[in-house]
Formats: structure tokens, sequence, C-alpha cells
């Protein structure tokens, strides 16, 4: 009689750092797309704007509104959002989030102040004229046009960011900090409109 020997998987083949390739890796996000690619896609959206391919969306005879933010959509599908945005001064997004939805931005003129919840008080940076940033999901922040932009070029003068969000905005969540240095959700509302209510 022949006895047969199995052949029991070593702990070492068990945990390997190489998942088998028969078997489909599901992402844990809600896209396919990753920030790197949010990124890039509103860089070349910023290109095109300065280029002229999107200037039939400007404001008529290039008057850009003092008094509220204005935006546009560049471009929009089943998995990704891409918007222009042209900032006033003074006029706060209110500390917010883009729910299920990942984001990115590229500033082309002007520059942006982010005021980001950190876990235990909001930090601040500012963005200038060519610098990118993204948000992952759960990334609560304020945005408003930078004190500084207002004085280099003028209240009449645009600041511009272009802004991709994927999947598509469909909900924003809004905050605030609590007196006792925590975060408190106020409000959630759907919405398609990037940054707040425009």
């Amino acid at each position: 009689m022949r006895s047969s020997v199995l052949s029991l998987p070593s702990a070492r083949d068990e945990y390997s750092a190489t998942p088998p390739l028969d078997r489909a890796i599901a992402s844990a996000l809600p896209t396919r797309l990753r920030p790197a690619d949010l990124l890039r896609l509103t860089d070349e959206g910023a290109e095109d704007v300065l280029s002229g391919r999107y200037d039939h969306l400007l404001p008529a005879d290039g008057i850009w509104p003092v008094d509220e933010r204005w935006a546009t959509r560049l471009s929009h599908d089943d998995e990704v959002d891409v918007w222009l945005i042209s900032w006033t001064p003074g006029k706060f997004t209110d500390l917010h989030d883009h729910a299920g939805s990942l984001g990115a931005l590229t500033v082309l003129s002007g520059a942006l102040s982010e005021y980001r919840w950190n876990g235990t008080e909001l930090g601040r940076r500012t963005l200038a004229a060519g610098d990118q940033a993204s948000f992952p999901i759960g990334w609560v922040h304020d945005v408003v046009r930078a004190p500084a932009a207002a004085e280099s070029v003028g209240p009449l003068d645009p600041t511009l960011s272009v802004h991709a969000y994927s999947p598509p905005l469909s909900a924003m969540s809004y905050y605030e900090v609590t007196g006792h240095g925590t975060l408190r959700r106020t409000k959630t509302v759907l919405t398609d409109q990037p940054e707040g209510d425009l």
C-alpha cells in the first residue's frame, strides 16, 4: 500500500507578500482613480484653461464675479468631475468634507488658504499659483482666497483653481470645532457643486 503525502502550505507560503495571480484584489476606495490621477487631471485642466480651450465656459466679457464664488464644470463622466472655480475675497467654503469622493486641485492664479482639521486643531497652509493638493476621503477643510492674493492681484482679478472629484460629488458634510477641541458634524447635504454652495 502506498501512502500519499499531503503537502501543506508553510507559514511562509501562506503569508507571502505576493498574492496569488488568480485572485482579484478589490480596492478599498470607491474609485479606481488615485490621488495622483486626480492631480494629473487638475494639472491638465489648468493647462487647458490657460490655453483658451474653455474660453466658451468663462464669464461673458471676461468680467469675473466679485461678490460670490463662481464655478463651471469642465468635464464630467461616471468616474470623475472636473471644475474651474473663481474665488472672491472673504468667502469661506465652511469646514467640510467631500463625503465618499477623493479630491484634488491645482491653483491657476492668485492663492488659496486652506484650513485643515488635523485631529486636534485647524492647521493652515497657503497654496499659490502652480501649487497642487489632494484630499483623501475624510479630509475636513475650509478654503478661502488668501488675503495676500487679494492684495497682490487686486479684488477684480480672479483667483482660479481647477478641482477634480472621484467619484463625482454627491454629498458633503459640514462641521464645527467644539469648545472642547473636537470636531462635530452639523449637517450633510446632497450636492453636485464643488467646495460648498456657490
